[in-house]
């Protein structure tokens, strides 16, 4: 994923990223390292711990220890480390996420750079640095900055494929897109939205030419995943691919509690019975599946209410007093996530115009857009929550960069935006004796 940039450019964005870093530690030093709640980061720090203490993949909590897959396991491989570090590793995992958090703003930085030029890379490296929706995630063991990481590293690769294809960047491609898929299970999405169709516009020619590249990304893919599910296949009673937190999801979110009243468009632990049913994780949410299905089948007519219900629960404009105590529960105080949703509608305008500007200058900004679609439909099928927009947030901060841009170029034409050209050369098959 070569950039040529300027040595002011990288000197600029190591500061940018090492200030964001400053920042993101400093956040979890005064704020999350005090959250004690229980949800979704007590199961991605307990099993860091038991990884590291040689159980594996299992249910992490004392007396259990059976097979499990609640969640895909990328996030619990990157706290691993930090799982055998002495003192207390909780903290120490809670830096973990700080300093991918910084690595986000570096890769954004680039991209910005990538579609832009290197003034509005810094811009959006500089946003990205103190951007509420990015930050607030940074400071917790959870999934989303991972999101973040693999999202926008994709992006980049797929602007890289465009520009100067070769099969080392279709793989690269590929296998990102897999590991975002072992981030957060709808982030696989991104193979079929964002890597198969970048793969087929890099190569010109005949149908077969272009085959190949876009094999080599899919295969990329399919190899990044596949000793996952392959495990997962083996040691569960039911198909299971990349996790069994489906089936808990889909129930969460359909039932009477969320598609009426306070609860419209949430998850809700009003919705799982009272008993599990015998068998193991693939079994529950089998089960999980089929009940959620039956009530979705049972109640369609409500359901386009219930799914504008969660994109506005998404954007943080439905009910944002809800949204924020149900935050509050999952390590985000209130206050940020108000300041997360303001600022998100503060930068709007300004992406809008960016979109515009890219727009004219015939830049392909449809790959920016790919995360946005992955996300809506993944909020449509499970339920609505700020976090989940986590991924399209580069999009946002980079866009928002060349608008802003462009209205100083306005003023100071040596602050607009440089629209670098998306050309392709057809995917030539390296010469015999010689590197891909």
């Amino acid at each position: 994923m070569t950039l040529r940039t300027t040595r002011r450019f990288r000197r600029v964005l190591l500061l940018l990223v090492l200030g964001a870093l400053a920042f993101r530690i400093g956040y979890v030093l005064i704020v999350t390292r005090y959250d004690n709640g229980f949800y979704d980061a007590t199961f991605y720090e307990l099993e860091a711990k038991t990884v590291a203490a040689g159980r594996g993949f299992v249910a992490p909590l004392p007396g259990q220890y059976h097979e499990a897959a609640d969640h895909p396991p990328l996030t619990v491989a990157a706290l691993v480390p930090a799982a055998e570090l002495p003192g207390d590793s909780q903290l120490w995992m809670r830096f973990t996420m700080a300093g991918l958090g910084s690595a986000v703003v570096a890769l954004i930085g680039l991209l910005g750079c990538t579609i832009a030029g290197e003034r509005t890379g810094l811009l959006a490296a500089g946003i990205a640095a103190l951007y509420p929706n990015l930050w607030m995630n940074d400071g917790l063991i959870m999934s989303e900055t991972l999101a973040a990481l693999t999202t926008v590293a994709a992006l980049l690769l797929a602007y890289r494929m465009l520009r100067h294809p070769t099969w080392r960047v279709a793989a690269g491609l590929g296998a990102v897109c897999g590991l975002a898929a072992l981030t957060r299970a709808e982030l696989g999405l991104l193979v079929p939205f964002l890597a198969l169709p970048v793969t087929w516009l890099a190569s010109r020619g005949q149908a077969w030419s272009r085959v190949r590249p876009v094999a080599v990304s899919v295969g990329a893919a399919a190899l990044v995943v596949s000793p996952w599910i392959g495990f997962n296949l083996a040691r569960f009673q039911e198909p299971t691919f990349l996790s069994t937190g489906d089936g808990i999801a889909l129930l969460g979110s359909n039932c009477r509690a969320t598609f009426h009243g306070s609860g419209l468009g949430l998850w809700s632990p009003a919705c799982l019975p009272a008993t599990a049913p015998r068998g193991d994780q693939s079994v529950q949410s089998l089960r999980d599946r089929n009940q959620a299905t039956d009530y979705i089948g049972h109640h369609a007519s409500r359901l386009p209410v219930v799914v504008l219900a969660r994109f506005g629960r998404l954007l943080g404009v439905y009910t944002p007093g809800r949204i924020a105590r149900y935050n509050a529960g999952e390590g985000r105080p209130q206050w940020a996530t108000y300041l997360g949703i303001a600022s998100l509608w503060a930068l709007i305008p300004f992406a809008i115009a960016g979109g515009i500007w890219l727009r004219r200058r015939r830049t392909r900004i449809w790959l920016l857009f790919t995360p946005v679609w992955v996300v809506l439909i993944s909020a449509a099928v499970f339920y609505g929550q700020p976090r989940f927009r986590v991924p399209t947030e580069p999009t946002v901060v980079v866009l928002t960069a060349v608008g802003i841009a462009a209205l100083l170029g306005r003023r100071w034409p040596n602050l607009s935006p440089e629209p670098q050209p998306a050309v392709a050369r057809p995917v030539a098959a390296p010469a015999a004796g010689t590197p891909g």
